[in-house]
């Protein structure tokens, strides 16, 4: 059973020095899920320690922190039927060269390292990571997306 669901998606400082934003976005939109919150920002060490906290004491701990702060991410927080399983699937796997053809990092990534894109593995690292990013009042869920109405015209018939 599909399930309404909120989840985080960054672009990482390699997207977005690329100029990949748009294109991601894109992405999302046309699978049919609803943006409720998008800025760019820098983030702050202790942004990057909270996101990444459950990888501290690895050894690649700190090249993550490192990389996140790098450059600018845009944050954003979308909202839809399945979103994070969808959101993953769209991405591919962290692993580029595994990743399924058409995927964001299949088309987009390199390397693992720097694989253009973040997004929630599982509602509770969503709820956690969309805490870090945003406030309550900053998102937009007042409205309705095309997606919403046209399952909203079906339920209906």
């Amino acid at each position: 059973m599909q399930r309404e669901q909120r989840t985080f998606i960054a672009v990482k400082p390699d997207g977005v020095k690329r100029g990949l934003v748009g294109e991601i976005i894109k992405r999302f939109e046309t699978k049919g899920y609803k943006l409720i919150g998008m800025k760019m920002l820098d983030v702050t060490p202790e942004m990057a320690e909270k996101h990444y906290g459950e990888h501290k004491g690895k050894p690649f701990y700190p090249r993550l922190i490192e990389y996140i702060q790098s450059g600018p991410i845009v944050a954003m927080v979308w909202k839809g039927f399945d979103v994070i399983a969808g959101s993953r699937q769209l991405m591919g796997s962290t692993k580029p060269l595994e990743a399924q053809v058409g995927t964001i990092r299949a088309d987009f990534a390199l390397v693992k390292e720097y694989n253009v894109v973040h997004g929630s593995d599982c509602e509770e690292s969503a709820e956690r990571e969309i805490a870090i990013y945003f406030t309550p009042e900053e998102l937009c869920d007042e409205y309705e997306n095309m997606a919403e109405i046209v399952i909203e015209k079906l339920d209906e018939e």
